[in-house]
């Protein structure tokens, strides 16, 4: 088989590539640029604790060099603290801050270990063609040449060349919000935390700005401009900026600038997610950022959702059910959090008014804003698929546990039965359904007992008769299950459905389902207008 063809070397690009090289895929990066990396301290990316394990498990070994993880967050409006909030061991999940440049840095050291993956530096690609059995990409630049792979996904950004060629429509808003942003060394009077304050009393504070820590004394700080307003000039930023510091401190601190910038937040999403063989993800499919919410992350999550579906599509065919649900299920769930940024903007921006007044309304506007920063609610938690074409229809077998079908597993420690003790998000992105015990009491016992007794020998007997690849595991316990509940887990962390015993029949229905059903010939139709090409 051909290798998978992926256009563009950002994070997006170079994610999807390890993650399919961990479930044994090729690949071939298109890389326009020269394959090293900026440093823009100032353009940073903030990962959910979904996203940066996600990133962890493909082989970069950076976050814990390079990234932060914020130890609290707080809100002020004015001159009044709305609410703190500990974040970390003892408090809520805490995000990961870190620069950009340094997450492709240790994404692109993962893959010079990785002989699945090649990235070909200085190739633009021009024109694709498409037919049953594959996608020919030809590219100009470095190497002027035609490529031939099973699959090409779009990762090349906000104007995507492999958007165009397909011909998929990118409709959304423009200019949604502006920010000013600098990047500084110094020292602020919350280390550690995060900050937002909303309408500073200072004549430079704008209605809100922001400041998020990096490592070694280093902050991000935004401010929120008019949409459409004059141009920031960099003596307006550093006035701005000396005002920000006098206001939080009393006076100006001694601080490094680092880097600077203006950047403008557009809210769009592509028509089309899939196209024959042809895919986009990350910023060629959608662009998002108001209110907190971070697009990387959800490009991310593109990732996490298609790789496993090439992948079976890859090795052994898959239905064009399985193929199709990538658009089903991430598109919707993007779809939903931009509507969800698009409700919210009105009550946080609106400006004046009787809103202004009513009583708890500047709290509940802190809330929605913390739940964007934060990955909280509708704005940022991580997506469920309830209504997936791979989630299966209730049946009498199935039970409620503490996560709904569809949605994200808890992150549980879990036993295989070679006796292996481990998260069970580390067992996630090999490509295989993942079924899961609660047996309470098998962590003190024996392997040699647990293993021959009671259901598992029916449940081993069940999981080996399933129509793909899965692993059984043992919990001790899991959020909202009882004792015995057997939980089908999708290569992507998401619940297919939880049953109330071994039920063999069930279970076997279930994976089928969530395999999108018997798997055609890894070929696909192709219509004319599939084939495009840009001179």
């Amino acid at each position: 088989m051909d290798p998978v063809i992926v256009a563009g070397a950002g994070p997006v690009g170079l994610a999807l590539s390890l993650a399919l090289a961990a479930q044994g895929v090729p690949s071939v990066v298109l890389d326009e640029k020269s394959g090293t990396e900026e440093p823009r301290p100032a353009r940073t990316a903030i990962l959910r604790p979904d996203t940066a394990a996600l990133v962890a498990g493909i082989g970069c070994t950076t976050l814990g060099d390079e990234g932060a993880r914020w130890t609290g967050w707080r809100s002020t409006r004015r001159k009044q603290l709305m609410r703190h909030l500990p974040l970390g061991e003892d408090g809520a999940p805490s995000p990961l801050h870190i620069p950009q440049h340094a997450l492709a840095r240790g994404l692109r050291d993962a893959i010079d270990g990785q002989e699945l993956v090649r990235v070909i530096t200085g190739s633009r690609l021009d024109s694709l063609e498409q037919d049953a059995r594959g996608v020919t990409v030809h590219t100009r630049g470095t190497e002027e040449t035609w490529w031939r792979g099973s699959h090409l996904v779009g990762c090349d950004g906000a104007r995507s060349t492999v958007r165009k060629l397909l011909g998929i429509r990118f409709p959304g808003r423009t200019a949604v919000e502006r920010h000013a942003v600098a990047a500084l060394r110094t020292e602020l009077p919350w280390p550690g935390e995060a900050m937002l304050h909303r309408q500073p009393p200072w004549r430079t504070g704008g209605d809100e700005v922001s400041a998020r820590p990096l490592r070694d004394d280093v902050w991000r700080i935004d401010w929120l401009l008019p949409a459409r307003g004059e141009l920031v000039t960099p003596d307006a930023l550093v006035a701005r900026l000396r005002d920000t510091l006098t206001g939080w401190c009393g006076e100006a601190p001694p601080y490094e600038l680092l880097d600077t910038g203006v950047y403008t937040l557009h809210h769009r999403l592509a028509k089309r997610w899939r196209v024959g063989r042809a895919f986009l993800a990350g910023d060629a499919a959608h662009l998002l950022g108001a209110v907190g919410t971070q697009g990387l992350d959800e490009g991310l999550r593109d990732v996490g959702n298609l790789a496993w579906k090439i992948a079976a599509h890859w090795h052994r065919g898959a239905s064009d059910t399985l193929l199709d649900s990538y658009q089903a299920e991430r598109r919707t769930a993007v779809a939903a959090r931009l509507r969800a940024a698009d409700q919210s903007l009105p009550l946080l921006r609106g400006g004046g008014g009787l809103r202004t007044y009513m009583p708890g309304a500047s709290r509940g506007h802190d809330a929605l804003l913390a739940d964007g920063h934060l990955g909280h609610g509708a704005l940022g938690a991580p997506p469920s698929y309830p209504h997936s074409p791979l989630t299966p229809p209730y049946a009498e077998a199935q039970t409620a546990v503490g996560t709904p079908r569809g949605g994200p597993v808890a992150d549980v420690r879990v036993t295989a039965p070679d006796g292996t003790t481990t998260r069970l998000r580390d067992r996630l992105g090999r490509g295989q359904l993942l079924v899961v015990l609660v047996a309470p009491g098998t962590g003190v016992w024996d392997r040699r007992h647990w293993l021959t007794a009671g259901v598992m020998p029916r449940l081993a007997a069940a999981v080996t008769a399933l129509p793909v690849r899965a692993e059984l595991l043992v919990t001790e316990a899991y959020p909202g299950a009882s004792a015995h509940n057997v939980l089908l887990v999708r290569p992507d962390g998401h619940l297919v459905a939880a049953f109330g015993g071994v039920r063999p029949a069930d279970l076997y229905a279930a994976a089928d389902t969530a395999r999108g059903g018997t798997p055609t010939e890894r070929s696909a139709p192709v219509s004319a207008d599939h084939t495009a090409n840009i001179n």
